[in-house]
C-alpha cells in the first residue's frame, strides 16, 4: 500500500507545473462518446476514459485483441487461442461477466449470455475508434459494467469514393485479406468492411478460421434528423486447445505439443441496429436505437475434460443459443443556468435462449497423455436441455451542472430490473433446477466532479454503484448446486476514484487515477462437511491500484508512449469449505504491475512510414488461491514497421517475441495438482500491403 500511495502522490505532483499563463498553441480538445453516446469533453468526464484512435489501430494492424488493447493503461488482454482472449481490467484475469463489450455504444451480446471471448465477434481491425471506460460507468451502463466497459466504433462512410485493399501473410500458415469501401451519394453514405482471417497454429490445434462483415449505413432526413445502420455478421471455425495449459516438463521440452484431439468452437454471431437522432433545438435531443441480435456456438472444449477418478475423463459438448431485440432510448437536454445538461432514458432487451450440453466418456492415451477419443454418455444425469428467456428493463437519469466555471459536477441513478423464465425441459437433480422464473432488482446510484486548474490540467473523482446480475450459467446450469444457485442474487460493487490529466501545448499528455472497489456478494462454490455443494453469495473482494499513461508527439522524428499500471486484488471474505478459507490472500493470476512501453521513429526516409519499438512488461502472479506458487511474469519485445511506397501503396512488416521469449500466456495451479502453462507464441513474423485508391 506504501508503493501504491507514492506512486499516487506522483501523479498529483507531476503535472503542476503546467498550472501557469497558457501559450498560444492551438489546443487540440480530447472528447469521449461512450459516457453519454455523445460527443463530450474528456475534461468534463469523471472518469478513467481512454481511446485508442484509428491511426493508432492501422500502425498495429492487430491479428488479436490484446495487441492493441494492452496499450491502454490498465488493461491487460491475453490470448486463449485464435482471436478468444481473457481481460483484465480493474479485476484479476478473468472469465466471469465482469465487463461489458460494446460495439458504436450497444452491447454485442445480451446480460444474460456473456462471453469472455466477446471481442472475436468485433472487426476490431476495421475499427474507427475504440474507447474504454474503466471501473463502474455512468448512469448509462448497467450489469457487467464492473471492471470496465469496452466499446469499439466503426468508420462511417467516406464523403467520397475509397477502396483499401489489405493483403498480409505471416508464421505459422497464418494469411488475412482486409478489405474496406465506400461513398456518399448524396444524402447517404455507404461503407463495407470485410475481414478473412486464417491460422494454421504455432501449436498442435491451434488452428483458426474467421470472416466478417460489416455494413454501415448512415443517412441524413434533415439538418437536424440522422440515422445510422449498421449490420454485423462474424463466423469462427476454431480449435479451442490452442491456447490449453501444459505440465511444466512439457511446456520446457515441447511447448508445440497438445493433450487434446477432436476440440472445437464454431460461432455465428449476427447484429442489426439503427440510431435515429433528431435535434428537437440547439439543446435538445433524441435517440432512438432498435436493435437485434442472433448469436450461436457449437462447442467441445478442452478445459472441460476432467478425471472422475484413476483414468477415467469426462467432458461436454454443447450448444448455445439466443437471439434479441432490444431499444435503447434517450432525450437529452441542456439548460442555460449553470451549463446544465438532462439525460433521461431507458435500455430493453428481451433475449430469449436455449442452452443443450451432453456429457461425453473420453478415452486418454496414458502413454502420449493425449485424449484420443470421446463417446456419448448414455446416462442423462449431468446432460441440460433448457430454455432461458432473459427480460431487462433499465431506466436512468443522468445530470450535469457546474455551479462555478471551472467546476462540472455529475450525478446519475439507474435502476435495472431483470428477470428470466427458465424452462427445464429435462427431469429435475441436483445438477438441474425446476423449471422456474426468476427477477432481480437493483438500484445504482452515480456521483462525480471534475475541476479544471487551467486548459491544461484538471482533476477528477467520482462514486459509483454497481452490480452484475447472475448469468444464465450461474443460476441454471449448477454443476451439482441446483438447490441453491437458483437462488443466487446480484453481486453488489461500490467503486471509488480520483485522478487528474494534463497537457503540455500539443506535444506531451499525461492522465494518472487511483481507484478503490469492493465487491459484494460475490458468488463462492462452498464444500460442506456433508451434503452437495453449494453456490452462495457470500464472497468480498477488494480492488485496488493506479493506472498512468504518458504520450508525446514526434520531436526529431521521435514519440514515446508509456502505459502504466499497479494493483492489488484480493479476498476479504472467501470460505470454499469448513477447512479452506482464502481470506486475506491475494487472488490468482492478478499480476499487480503491467507496463506498455511503444518507442516510435518516423524519419524521412521512410516515406510517411515509421518504425515502432515495442517493450511489454507483465509482473509476478499467483498461480493458485492459496498463494503457494508464483509465476515469474515476462518481458516481450514487438517490431514493427511501415514504408509509404507513393500515397496508393503502403508496406509494413512485424515481429512479435521479437526476441523468441519462452513465456507463459497463462498460469495456474489448483490445489495439489501439478503447476500447468499455456505456452505464449513464439517469435512470429508478419507482411502486408496496403492498397488505397480514394482521396
Amino acid at each position: 500500500m506504501k508503493k501504491l500511495t507514492i506512486l499516487f502522490l506522483f501523479l498529483i505532483l507531476f503535472p503542476f507545473p503546467t498550472f501557469g499563463e497558457e501559450d498560444d498553441v492551438t489546443k487540440i480538445e480530447d472528447v469521449v462518446i461512450t459516457g453519454t453516446r455523445e460527443a463530450q469533453p474528456l475534461k468534463e468526464t469523471p472518469a478513467t476514459v481512454n481511446a485508442v484512435k484509428g491511426e493508432e489501430i492501422k500502425t498495429v494492424k492487430p491479428t488479436h485483441p490484446s495487441e492493441v488493447m494492452n496499450r491502454v493503461p490498465g488493461v491487460y488482454i491475453n490470448s486463449t487461442g485464435g482471436e478468444g482472449h481473457v481481460t483484465s481490467i480493474r479485476q484479476p484475469l478473468t472469465t466471469n461477466p465482469v465487463y461489458l463489450f460494446l460495439e458504436d455504444g450497444i452491447p454485442v451480446r445480451s446480460t444474460g449470455f456473456f462471453n469472455h471471448n466477446a471481442l472475436y465477434e468485433v472487426n476490431m481491425p476495421a475499427a474507427d475508434r475504440i474507447e474504454v471506460i474503466k471501473g463502474t460507468g455512468t448512469a448509462l451502463y448497467g450489469s457487467d459494467a464492473i471492471g470496465g466497459t469496452i466499446n469499439t466504433m466503426t468508420r462511417p462512410a467516406p464523403l467520397t469514393p475509397e477502396i483499401e485493399v489489405n493483403p498480409e501473410i505471416g508464421g505459422y500458415d497464418w494469411y488475412r485479406l482486409l478489405l474496406s469501401g465506400g461513398n456518399t451519394w448524396d444524402d447517404d453514405g455507404l461503407r463495407l468492411d470485410f475481414n478473412k482471417t486464417h491460422s494454421g497454429g504455432w501449436r498442435e490445434r491451434k488452428r483458426y478460421d474467421r470472416y466478417s462483415t460489416t455494413l454501415r449505413w448512415d443517412h441524413l432526413f434533415s439538418g437536424d434528423t440522422n440515422a445510422k445502420t449498421i449490420l454485423a455478421y462474424s463466423n469462427i471455425d476454431q480449435d479451442t486447445s490452442g491456447g490449453a495449459p501444459l505440465t511444466r516438463t512439457d511446456y520446457d521440452s515441447r511447448p508445440t505439443y497438445s493433450y487434446h484431439t477432436f476440440d472445437y468452437r464454431r460461432v455465428e454471431a449476427f447484429r442489426i441496429s439503427t440510431t435515429f437522432e433528431k435535434e428537437l433545438s440547439e439543446a435538445k435531443l433524441i435517440s432512438l436505437i432498435p436493435y437485434a441480435r442472433w448469436n450461436k456456438m457449437d462447442l467441445l472444449p478442452e478445459w472441460g475434460i476432467f478425471s472422475v477418478g484413476g483414468n477415467n475423463y469426462r467432458g461436454y459438448e454443447s450448444t448455445t443459443k439466443f437471439y434479441s431485440i432490444g431499444l435503447m432510448a434517450k432525450y437529452r437536454q441542456d439548460f442555460e443556468p449553470m451549463r446544465s445538461r438532462l439525460i433521461v432514458g431507458a435500455d430493453l432487451d428481451h433475449s430469449p435462449g436455449k442452452y443443450d450440453e451432453k456429457r461425453l466418456i473420453v478415452t486418454r492415451n496414458t502413454s502420449t497423455l493425449k485424449y484420443t477419443s470421446f463417446t456419448y454418455d448414455t446416462s442423462t444425469a449431468n446432460n441440460y436441455d433448457y430454455n432461458a428467456n432473459f427480460t431487462g428493463i433499465s431506466p436512468y437519469a443522468h445530470i450535469e451542472l457546474s455551479p462555478a466555471e471551472r467546476l462540472r459536477i455529475t450525478v446519475g441513478v439507474r435502476y435495472d430490473d431483470m428477470s428470466y423464465d427458465y424452462k427445464n425441459n429435462m427431469s429435475v437433480s441436483t445438477n438441474r433446477p425446476a423449471s422456474t422464473k426468476k427477477s432481480f432488482s437493483h438500484l445504482s446510484p452515480k456521483i462525480g466532479a471534475t475541476y479544471a486548474f487551467t486548459g491544461d490540467v484538471s482533476i477528477f473523482a467520482s462514486y459509483n454503484a454497481g452490480f452484475r446480475a447472475p448469468s444464465s450459467g450461474d443460476l441454471f446450469r449448477a454443476g451439482g448446486t441446483a438447490t441453491t444457485s437458483v437462488d443466487l442474487k446480484p453481486i453488489n460493487i461500490d467503486s471509488y476514484e480520483a485522478g487528474i490529466r494534463s497537457r503540455v501545448g500539443n506535444v506531451i499528455t499525461f492522465d494518472g487515477s487511483a481507484y478503490y472497489m469492493q465487491k459484494k456478494d460475490d458468488i463462492v462454490t462452498y464444500k460442506p462437511a456433508t451434503g452437495d455443494n453449494q453456490r452462495l453469495n457470500a464472497g468480498k473482494t477488494e480492488h485496488k491500484g493506479i493506472e498512468v499513461g504518458l504520450e508525446t508527439l514526434s520531436f526529431n522524428d521521435v514519440s514515446l508512449g508509456v502505459s502504466y499500471s499497479y494493483a492489488e486484488h484480493s479476498y476479504t471474505e472467501w470460505k470454499v469449505s469448513t477447512t479452506t478459507n482464502y481470506s486475506g490472500k491475494e487472488m490468482s493470476a492478478a499480476p499487480r504491475e503491467n507496463l506498455n512501453t511503444r518507442l516510435n521513429y518516423t524519419p524521412a526516409f521512410l516515406n510517411g512510414g515509421l518504425m515502432e519499438f515495442e517493450w511489454v512488461r507483465l509482473e509476478s502472479y499467483w498461480m493458485d488461491d492459496e498463494n503457494t506458487v508464483k509465476y515469474d511474469g515476462h518481458d516481450l519485445l514487438n517490431l514493427r514497421a511501415s514504408y509509404n511506397l507513393n500515397k496508393e501503396w503502403e508496406f509494413y512488416a512485424k515481429a512479435l517475441n521479437l526476441t523468441d521469449k519462452s513465456y507463459a500466456d497463462r498460469a495456474s495451479k489448483s490445489g495439489a495438482s501439478e503447476a500447468l502453462f499455456a505456452p505464449g507464441q513464439p517469435r512470429t513474423f508478419f507482411a502486408g500491403l496496403t492498397y488505397h485508391w480514394g482521396k
